[in-house]
């Protein structure tokens, strides 16, 4: 049997026999060296079964039902199996299937529709292997993705096998010029495309990787964070309005820990711990990486905890306020102290990074430790910049010290 050609075999199942002691009569489809049995509906007597001419006999009014039964279904896989030699380039048993049952082959299966079924798998990972934020991300790339295929194609949703370079490209356009998004944005946008669209080929919904060829865009980090005057300069201003003052407190916080938003919120006093050295340490789980942090507390940091923790002496150590406000009233207090610079929360992770650690020469290793980055290749590609601004201040030094000799 040549495995290319499409073989349609009927043989009886007698595992199946019920108690009238008819046999339930099987289809068993072979295409490509694979084997698809499918149900016909059809029980017999297995006596009146022939299976080297594929027939019931001998011939009756009910064997000739059968056998026209028989006919039909062989002939409406034949017509499946044609309808998919006229439409597709490649063909599974999977496909013949579908199509011989009325349903949509795999290969016509939608992007969006796929990507919502993801999203549905996806949800229930949440808690267990993925934060929800994490889903949320890509819960807003699907919006954007239905968006942009209406846009482009004028339609609700396009077939995965017409995803291809062109369309990569259509869409990081589209978040380019109707979205307005930045780059870094784009790229993180695609990243998670990517992972929907190879589920698709694991899947074997897709046959090629529309990604395979595709390269991020390079984007040029510019890492914004306080200079050792400005951040003096913070923490001897004092403000007069309760808010920012609060806010202030904990902007600095940060920027001696180097902790993320979510985790100065949550920041309880079980998360601080007495180390080996004797010394208070900050030991949490950093969200975004599910990693362990432990970040030893300088002095002011204690003085601010303590400070929180006689006025709230509640659950969390900190103020607790939105990262919207906290981040807008940054911008107040840099408009007041006059840094010129848009302050975010995240900047004081930044300036933990850059001033209090790297400006001090704390190793790079120790530094990605601390930030709770799950590779220090994650840490040099944002700070190496840093790293040479202080290696060429070293090497200034020492040009200097060597031409006075």
């Amino acid at each position: 049997m040549n495995k290319n050609n499409l073989n349609i075999l009927f043989i009886l199942d007698k595992r199946r026999t019920n108690k009238k002691g008819l046999t339930p009569l099987r289809c068993r489809i072979t295409y490509l060296g694979k084997r698809k049995v499918i149900s016909t509906g059809i029980f017999i007597n297995h006596q009146n079964w022939d299976s080297k001419l594929q027939k019931a006999k001998p011939k009756n009014e009910e064997n000739t039902s059968i056998n026209n039964k028989i006919s039909l279904i062989k002939n409406k896989i034949n017509q499946a199996f044609l309808f998919l030699q006229i439409q597709e380039n490649s063909i599974s048993i999977e496909d013949i299937y579908f199509q011989y049952i009325g349903k949509p082959s795999k290969k016509n299966i939608g992007i969006i529709s796929h990507y919502s079924n993801f999203l549905d798998k996806y949800r229930s990972l949440i808690d267990v292997e993925i934060k929800q934020t994490t889903w949320n991300k890509f819960n807003y790339i699907f919006s954007d993705l239905k968006d942009f295929i209406l846009w482009k194609y004028k339609q609700s949703d396009l077939q995965l096998k017409d995803v291809d370079m062109e369309f990569i490209q259509e869409f990081e356009y589209y978040l380019k010029i109707i979205k307005l998004q930045k780059q870094i944005t784009i790229n993180k946008a695609l990243q998670r495309l990517k992972k929907v669209v190879k589920t698709a080929v694991e899947s074997k919904i897709i046959d090629s990787f529309p990604f395979s060829e595709h390269k991020p865009k390079a984007v040029k980090n510019q890492i914004t964070f306080l200079s050792v005057d400005e951040l003096s300069k913070l923490e001897n201003f004092v403000f007069k309005q309760k808010r920012l003052h609060d806010v202030a407190q904990m902007f600095i916080f940060c920027c001696y820990t180097g902790l993320a938003y979510n985790e100065m919120a949550t920041l309880q006093e079980k998360h601080i711990v007495k180390g080996f050295d004797g010394n208070y340490w900050v030991k949490m789980i950093r969200e975004k990486t599910q990693k362990e942090i432990s970040i030893p507390l300088l002095p002011k940091c204690i003085k601010v905890i303590e400070k929180y923790k006689q006025e709230l002496n509640g659950e969390t150590l900190l103020p607790i306020i939105s990262n919207q406000k906290f981040n807008s009233y940054l911008k107040e207090i840099a408009d007041i102290i006059g840094i010129e610079k848009n302050l975010t929360h995240h900047v004081a992770r930044k300036t933990f990074a850059s001033t209090i650690l790297l400006y001090n020469d704390i190793p790079m290793e120790i530094v990605s430790e601390l930030l709770g980055h799950s590779k220090i290749t994650i840490t040099q590609e944002y700070y190496g910049k840093v790293v040479q601004e202080k290696v060429s201040q070293h090497f200034q030094f020492l040009k200097d010290k060597l031409d006075n000799k």
